[in-house]
């Protein structure tokens, strides 16, 4: 007779214990290695590029010249900054929207002199203000209405309009400087807070804006939509064109705010634009990170980058290097901006 094994089984009512698979979780990594492992990645360099450049260039350039860190000099650096700044926060917007503004320097010159037209006429500050930013606006929002509406490219289309500004502002100038006095105009380009000039901190106050707009609104999510895939976008029901209408409206504003600043500085309006601040402005947003394709960026980095290049600039001038060799240093650091940018994450 064969013996069956004897099996236990649990009492009625009750489930036999569960037999756990889970690994135990692996210890994490010290902070300390997550950092050097971090310093190893190309992307970590790429993503911090301005920052990292700026610190650099400050420690170069202060070994080199003690002058460099003077409290003057500083005051000196972001003033000069001020206006590249808000240059750069419209063309960020616009890079953002998978764009590009190539008007802007033109855009700041037609401004420059419809100010200075307004206030040669006996026009009050106020009014010849108002004139230069209605003036940028203007060229900014036939931008966007030719992209979005007229469906032509952006490139062709500010390629254009920086002719058209440049053009209009011969005209309307004959070519010549138009001289402005204003006491307002100048306490504004030479007083400030503590180390801030009056013109730092106005950029100041528009990159913050500027932020809430991108990531405290619906606006800045439809932009950042737009950038990334119009099709995407317009399948989700953002209007894109409208999108695109306001960045380049928003880009002729700033170029009007920064021609005011400009004015203020050098105390007349000049016809001839500087395009000097067109390359620097794409270059600082390249510096700080925005992607080209559009839709992956912020305010913040651009305008780092905007320090950063008016750093290398006031360096560059300390250290005696002629000015002709300046353009050749700026070119070499976007170049490897953009280099970097391929291994952002």
């Amino acid at each position: 007779m064969s013996s069956v094994p004897h099996t236990s089984t649990p009492p009625v009512g009750k489930t036999p214990p569960a037999t756990s698979t889970r690994q135990p979780p692996s210890p994490s990594a010290p902070h300390g290695d997550r950092w050097y492992s971090n310093l190893r990645r190309i992307g970590f360099w790429a993503d911090h590029a301005a920052i990292i450049g700026l610190v650099l260039l400050v420690i170069v350039f202060t070994a080199l010249n003690p002058v460099f860190l003077t409290l003057g000099n500083v005051q000196s650096i972001l003033v000069a900054s001020s206006i590249l700044m808000v240059l750069t926060v419209g063309q960020a917007f616009v890079i953002l929207s998978d764009g590009i503004d190539l008007s802007v320097a033109s855009t700041m010159t037609l401004g420059v002199i419809a100010f200075g037209i307004a206030f040669s006429q006996g026009a009050g500050l106020l009014i010849s203000m108002i004139s230069a930013v209605v003036a940028s606006a203007l060229i900014g929002f036939l931008n966007g209405i030719l992209v979005a509406k007229g469906k032509i490219t952006d490139f062709i289309v500010t390629l254009g309009s920086l002719s058209v500004a440049s053009g209009l502002a011969l005209v309307l100038s004959d070519g010549k400087p138009i001289s402005v006095f204003s006491v307002d105009l100048i306490n504004f380009s030479t007083h400030g807070l503590l180390i801030f000039g009056f013109p730092f901190i106005v950029a100041a106050v528009i990159a913050v804006l500027a932020h809430v707009l991108l990531f405290r609104t619906r606006f800045g999510t439809h932009l950042f939509a737009t950038g990334g895939s119009k099709e995407a976008a317009q399948a989700t029901g953002i209007n894109t064109a409208r999108i695109k209408i306001a960045v380049y409206t928003i880009s002729g504003v700033l170029a009007g705010i920064a021609a005011i600043m400009l004015i203020a500085r050098v105390g007349a309006s000049e016809p001839a634009a500087n395009m000097t601040f067109l390359l620097n402005s794409v270059a600082a947003v390249v510096l700080g990170g925005i992607s080209l394709a559009g839709g992956k960026g912020n305010i913040f980095g651009p305008i780092v980058g905007a320090l950063l290049l008016t750093v290398l600039t006031n360096g560059l001038t300390l250290m005696n290097v002629s000015q002709f060799y300046q353009p050749l240093a700026v070119g070499v650091v976007v170049i490897l901006a953009a280099l970097l940018s391929r291994f952002q994450k």
